[in-house]
């Protein structure tokens, strides 16, 4: 059988053959793999020259190419396209995975040589990006157990090969519970409210599930699902809310309980207090105590908006104002106060047409990109579109695919992956992905966004431009390969160009008229978007004290029934809202228990710190300028991990970071 995973790409910038590509390749790709770069690092340890920077940490560098590759297109599939063959795949290699690479960090003869030339570092003569390559090969060793006993580093061996397992049960049981837990409903009345071509799509929904004549709402990676908003009937409201709230438990809280205990133990094994302190140290938090004392200046502030938006709500409601109501009689007050309807806005913005005259453009006008789709090329699933990219002058630049609907085989949310990562070292431009989750309408008629929508296209494109941008020596710096709380701050300041006054007038016109949105709307519609930042803030506050719950566990603690410890913890930390409940539950939690945002999961809103203030730089500095975006791109956006984060920003601009600019943004000055 010939394998089109064994060898690089001839696709143009290595696009990974999709057409050739079948499930039963995955095995034995990932099988050759792991052996060819076991036999590449043995090389390595057992050669008889000593070390040097070339033969050892390049030498490393460049290893497990074939690995690499296989990994970026399997877990891509796993993510956006899955099925039982992939599944079984995913459930043998996550465990194999975690076993190499351990084999890898906790080579004791390999941790001599980094160990010998990091020792002597300040005499190799090493350039920056080089010296920083040898110091963070040398924290991966000592992170990974590399200095334990023996002993020691076989249980963080079965520790990480166990932990691989769960989150990969996590991710399948999630996966099937959400498809089992989509609202069915028989008639399109009990959807009143929905826009007419929201119904339709649902109908769509359901035919394509196997339930015609039904109505089926499939559910968000989230908590709130955006109908909620607009559903007239209560009844329906609550059932899809308590359907979303549901998902995932009892069997995803078991795994969530497994999984706090088995990371704590490992942390403490690696001599950290904690998993968050163990994660924190490696972040440019630095320490757990930076991350509690932002979160508690929050929390109060915080919760007394939300109080204050509750108050407003239950003026309007005609009962106690329950966590289905919420979403509801916000719009209302949005349409009594500020006169916007949520429904009535999303005929301007018409995916298409976001993407090239909002998306493509502002990227355009700041950094003087162009984009080309490629239909010559071909994606994984059939709904993936892909664009060439090139620069103002007209170099290559990578390619962008677009994966934007939602499908039974696709997980929740929205993500950027890179297929394949920028390196100079291995001659690789950026190939890049974004996902998203909008409901597929039929066939000839638009994708029309709601506003959350629309803002999460420029946030994931802004992963994507970190991803393009990329202009480091070593695969380890790659694009968004830098500290967990650094990743989301581009993508977050890409968020800006989608309300910016020129990139919003460009994109927001009527699809069926090309009519603009009117100036007055547009107005209103930035007014009411600061009604609902005390939900909002709540909403992720908690999300993120739950997931610093299950992380700051010593080791040795049980946290019993995850239910009860969720409702425990979020009383301790202030938060525990009856009408908002936190963002994710645990039970359907996948950033922290099958992603890599466990203890991470403040990230967000440390990243917002850094992207408010640079909002601000961006409009002291008079907005929408090539010389402004050229300027963030070489400081920032370029640089991937190849140097330290903060200093970078500090260097960009002029000054460490303040948080008054997220305060005032978040309605918490």
């Amino acid at each position: 059988m010939t394998n089109p995973l064994l060898s690089p790409s001839p696709l143009p910038y290595e696009l990974p053959p999709f057409a050739e590509i079948r499930e039963e390749h995955y095995l034995p790709a990932f099988e050759r793999g792991m052996a060819e770069q076991l036999a590449e690092v043995e090389a390595v340890a057992d050669s008889p020259e000593p070390p040097t920077f070339e033969n050892t940490v390049v030498a490393l560098e460049r290893s497990g190419a074939l690995l690499r590759r296989v990994e970026n297109v399997f877990f891509n599939q796993a993510s956006a396209d899955t099925n039982e063959a992939v599944q079984a795949v995913e459930a043998e290699v996550s465990p194999r995975l975690a076993a190499h690479s351990d084999a890898i960090l906790l080579h004791r003869g390999l941790f001599g040589r980094v160990g010998a030339l990091y020792r002597d570092r300040a005499g190799l003569g090493l350039d920056p990006e080089s010296l920083r390559l040898l110091e963070r090969w040398h924290d991966r060793f000592v992170r990974a157990g590399a200095q334990l006993s023996e002993a020691g580093r076989q249980r963080v061996q079965e520790i990480n090969q166990e932990l691989a397992a769960a989150a990969t049960a996590f991710e399948r049981n999630l996966l099937a519970a959400t498809r089992d837990a989509a609202l069915v409903v028989g008639t399109a009345e009990e959807l009143a409210g929905l826009a007419e071509d929201a119904v339709a799509a649902a109908a769509e929904n359901a035919r394509e599930l196997g339930r015609d004549g039904a109505y089926v709402l499939s559910l968000k990676n989230f908590s709130n699902q955006p109908e909620l908003a607009v559903l007239d009937d209560r009844d329906v409201r609550r059932r899809l809310l308590e359907a979303s709230l549901g998902r995932g438990l009892p069997e995803n809280g078991v795994l969530a309980v497994r999984m706090a205990r088995l990371r704590a133990e490992r942390a403490a094994l690696l001599g950290f207090e904690s998993h968050a302190a163990y994660e924190v140290a490696d972040q440019t938090a630095g320490s757990t105590g930076a991350v509690s004392d932002l979160l508690a200046r929050l929390v109060p502030p915080a919760v007394a908006n939300v109080g204050r938006e509750a108050e407003a709500l239950s003026a309007l409601g005609d009962g106690d104002l329950e966590a289905w109501d919420w979403a509801y009689w916000s719009e209302k007050v949005r349409k009594e106060r500020y006169d916007v309807d949520g429904a009535a806005m999303r005929p301007y913005f018409e995916l298409d047409r976001v993407l090239r005259d909002g998306v493509f453009f502002a990227a355009e006008k700041v950094y003087g990109l162009s984009f080309t789709e490629r239909p010559d090329l071909r994606g994984y699933h059939p709904d993936v579109r892909v664009w060439e990219v090139l620069e103002e002058d007209g170099t290559p630049l990578g390619l962008f695919l677009g994966d934007f609907f939602a499908r039974a085989s696709k997980r929740g949310g929205a993500w950027m992956n890179e297929l394949v990562p920028q390196s100079r070292l291995l001659g690789q431009r950026p190939v890049v992905v974004n996902n998203h989750n909008i409901a597929k309408p039929p066939a000839g008629e638009p994708a029309l966004l709601t506003l959350d929508e629309v803002t999460t296209l420029f946030h994931e494109f802004g992963h994507a431009l970190h991803g393009l941008f990329s202009d480091v020596r070593y695969p380890l710096f790659s694009g968004t390969n830098v500290p967990r709380d650094f990743v989301e701050y581009p993508s977050q300041v890409n968020e800006m160009w989608a309300l910016w006054p020129e990139v919003l007038a460009n994109y927001a016109r009527h699809h069926a008229t090309g009519e603009p949105m009117p100036a007055a709307l547009v107005e209103r519609m930035q007014e009411a978007e600061r009604f609902g930042q005390g939900f909002r803030t709540v909403e992720y506050l908690a999300a993120t004290l739950l997931d610093w719950a299950w992380h700051t566990l010593p080791a040795g603690t049980d946290p019993g029934d995850a239910e009860a410890f969720e409702a425990a913890a979020l009383e301790k930390a202030g938060v525990a809202v009856p009408a908002v409940p936190p963002r994710y539950r645990s039970g359907y939690f996948a950033h922290i228990f099958a992603g890599g945002y466990a203890a991470g999961y403040y990230s967000y809103v440390w990243s917002e710190v850094l992207d408010a203030d640079t909002v601000e730089w961006f409009r002291e500095n008079g907005g929408m300028r090539r010389e402004n975006g050229d300027a963030f791109r070489r400081a920032l956006l370029s640089r991937g991990g190849a140097t330290d984060p903060l200093e970078a920003f500090r260097a960009f601009r002029g000054r460490a970071p303040e948080t008054g600019p997220l305060l005032v943004r978040r309605g918490l000055a």
